[in-house]
């Protein structure tokens, strides 16, 4: 992907949390990786957003929903109003409940082609980078480590004035993934193997992809 295609998908990801009804509340948005580290082209990009509980449901939206669109949750998982507005990108996990990451995915990503990744989390990224770190140690499931270098967008109803610019100038510095990951714990052979394992499971990934966590 060319980095100026995938930093006018971010921009257009920005203006849609700040401007848009959106499934869920967002309140924080990164991206991390190949972009932050100013790479032209990217084999993907990845963005991370951290979203909000609904604080007001709307219960009578989860039966109109389910008759109508098959579809359990709406109104509790995700807004009644962006579903009224958007039945096409509802989207629905296997047990038939509306997901917000899926439904995110299909509002803020349109083409299902771009190498884009999105993470969803109720987290803000420097807290489950930690979290997802702690236990992909435990599990020896180092492809599920987020990779740290990353770059905040927007943060409680706030834009950065100047990380897109920065981004666009290859502005940011980081250390390596393999320096990145020790910082953070890890020792030498355990954070090459995590990197290794890290590249390999991006390098199986095609088209867009979505994760929805918790923590």
């Amino acid at each position: 992907m060319e980095r100026d295609a995938a930093l006018d998908r971010v921009e257009s990801i920005v203006d849609a949390v700040e401007s848009e009804t959106l499934p869920v509340p967002v309140r924080e948005v990164w991206v991390y990786g190949d972009v932050a580290l100013g790479l032209d082209p990217l084999d993907r990009l990845d963005v991370y957003v951290t979203k909000d509980i609904l604080l007001r449901g709307d219960p009578d939206a989860a039966s109109e929903f389910e008759a109508s669109h098959g579809v359990k949750g709406v109104g509790k998982s995700i807004r009644a109003e962006w579903a009224r507005e958007h039945p096409d990108l509802i989207r629905a996990n296997s047990n038939g409940y509306a997901a917000p990451e899926k439904c995110l995915a299909a509002h803020l990503l349109p083409d299902d082609d771009e190498p884009v990744h999105l993470e969803v989390c109720n987290a803000s990224f420097e807290d489950n980078v930690t979290q997802r770190l702690k236990g992909a140690m435990a599990r020896e499931a180092y492809e599920q480590i987020l990779d740290p270098r990353g770059v905040c967008l927007y943060a409680d109803g706030q834009r950065s004035p100047s990380a897109i610019e920065k981004l666009r100038n290859s502005e940011f510095a980081f250390p390596t993934l393999t320096g990145a990951l020790e910082m953070l714990g890890l020792e030498g052979d355990e954070a090459e193997t995590a990197v290794e394992a890290m590249r390999t499971y991006r390098a199986e990934q095609t088209g867009t992809s979505v994760r929805g966590d918790v923590v």
